[in-house]
């Protein structure tokens, strides 16, 4: 369903949001195998500090919010590198949020982060992808179906992975990558304030290595861990009169 990507020695890859957890994880992994790393986040001093401890690693801060500074990174690689081999959009908020504290306007910013920067980011990357190139995207197991505590975040990942299956079937035919990921639990910032059991949590290194896997396997979805990811695929499948109950009893919801 996707080019198998094995060797990454010399292959270009933009990383956004990649100055903390998974995606500063992912950074080092790549660039362990051989990558050009071209790293981006708000965050200006942690990706400085990222890129200087990956020799040949570049930093080009930029917020996923701003369609202008997203565009002008994209052109600055595209006179360095020519071409993107793999672009990887990481950035992402959460904050639990239920009916009691719902937040409209927390709501829509995690939309935007979460959702519409991935919007902003396609449309910088799509004209400087190499003919054999590709996007992935990180969405979350949180956006298969609504659950407790998620009522900003899960609706933010679920219209990210409806995005990622219409842009697959518009790129597939042309030899292009779209890679949908979608973590279980990493232990990360934003998962640290979580006051609820995490089953089957990750650490960010586990969840790098899982990705390139993924990368390497050529499936359209990178999910993981299967242990856990496996029975939220289950749940995904129930009727609504089954669905609710088991998921109120589970989460204590």
């Amino acid at each position: 369903m996707n080019p198998r990507i094995v060797d990454w020695r010399g292959r270009r890859v933009w990383l956004l949001g990649a100055s903390t957890g998974i995606g500063a994880a992912l950074a080092r992994e790549l660039h362990r195998r051989g990558a050009r790393l071209a790293l981006s986040a708000r965050s200006s001093a942690q990706l400085a500090e990222l890129a200087a401890a990956l020799p040949g690693a570049t930093a080009w801060p930029c917020d996923a919010s701003d369609p202008a500074a997203l565009a002008e990174v994209a052109s600055g690689l595209q006179r360095q590198w020519g071409e993107l081999d793999l672009a990887v959009y990481l950035a992402g908020d959460y904050r639990p949020m239920r009916v009691a504290d719902f937040d409209v306007e927390q709501a829509l910013r995690l939309l935007d982060i979460n959702y519409a920067g991935a919007l902003r980011f396609t449309a910088a990357v799509l004209p400087r992808l190499a003919p054999t190139g590709g996007i992935a995207l990180f969405a979350s197991v949180a956006g298969y179906r609504a659950l407790p505590k998620a009522l900003a975040y899960g609706p933010a990942k679920a219209a990210l992975i409806h995005f990622a299956e219409g842009l697959h079937l518009e790129l597939a035919p042309q030899g292009r990558g779209v890679w949908l990921v979608n973590p279980g639990f990493v232990a990360t910032r934003l998962t640290a304030g979580n006051d609820f059991p995490m089953p089957a949590l990750l650490t960010p290194e586990q969840a790098a290595l899982f990705t390139v896997d993924g990368l390497a396997g050529g499936k359209f979805e990178i999910a993981y861990p299967q242990r856990f990811t496996g029975w939220l695929k289950l749940l995904r499948q129930l009727p609504y009169r089954l669905y609710f109950p088991l998921v109120r009893r589970l989460t204590g919801g």
